[in-house]
């Protein structure tokens, strides 16, 4: 790790991990906040507009701290990435223990799920969100926003380590060099299906979704590089997902019917 830093970099990582120097570990906080905003601004993407990024970010702080605090550096594994882990899931955490989610939007998202369920068995295809909308008596912007919202939540549910175990830095890194047949067929299969429902969104939803997810711009980013604002972005990115979401589920539906007959 220490080859690639700069000498003021390597000076303050020196002494933070020779005697945990207070005035080095503020250097290699402030020099790592971006990592902060980077994760703040990604999470929040799929969060209600009124949930405050101030509190995001305090969550964000304690697990940049808890990196620093926990980061051996003799292992062959760079900070930023270790940072990176730890701060996502200080703010997962942190979200987990706070009931972010109002009463009132659960039941809007229950409203919207059993409606595109109601739809998705009356016509036998994947439905859209103004599909969705009229039925509900939403936005279709509302709609849209909502699913993506629900989507956060079924991650955040889900009972996953999150990282932030006390003692040393250990990290279960899955071997991504071992080549299981029944893995690849799965992926290769998903990353087909996949492929051919990206290709289904217009223009401006398949840029959005290749910026974000995989060259991992923050929306703002995206906003400058096509000249839109964020908010006009955070729509596109929510119309898409919500697309996928629907194209995804109809296709594994397809898909066990296919097995059952098979």
């Amino acid at each position: 790790m220490v080859d690639s830093m700069k000498t003021e970099e390597k000076i303050h990582w020196k002494k933070w991990i020779e005697n945990k120097d207070p005035e080095a570990g503020e250097q290699l906080l402030q020099l790592y906040m971006p990592l902060v905003s980077y994760h703040v601004q990604r999470i929040a993407v799929g969060l209600p507009r009124g949930i405050d990024s101030e509190e995001l970010r305090s969550h964000a702080m304690i697990g940049l701290y808890d990196a620093l605090n926990k980061f051996d550096a003799s292992r062959d594994l760079k900070f930023d990435t270790y940072a990176s882990f730890r701060i996502r899931g200080a703010i997962l955490d942190g979200l987990r223990k706070e009931d972010w989610m109002p009463r009132s939007l659960r039941e809007k998202i229950r409203r919207i799920e059993n409606a595109i369920e109601d739809l998705q068995q009356r016509h036998l295809r994947p439905v859209t969100a103004q599909e969705v909308a009229e039925e509900v008596g939403l936005d279709e912007e509302e709609v849209a926003a909502l699913q993506s919202e629900s989507f956060f939540s079924n991650i955040l549910s889900m009972d996953e380590d999150t990282g932030r175990e006390e003692g040393p830095a250990h990290i279960l890194i899955e071997d991504k060099r071992a080549r299981l047949p029944e893995k690849e067929v799965i992926k290769e299969e998903t990353l087909h299906h996949l492929t051919e429902i990206i290709r289904g969104l217009n223009e401006k939803e398949q840029l959005v979704v290749s910026l974000f997810y995989y060259e991992e711009l923050t929306l703002t980013e995206i906003g400058k590089v096509l000249g839109l604002s964020t908010s006009r972005i955070s729509q596109i990115h929510s119309k898409a997902l919500f697309r996928l979401q629907q194209a995804m589920i109809q296709s594994n539906i397809h898909k066990s019917e296919w097995y059952e007959e098979g």
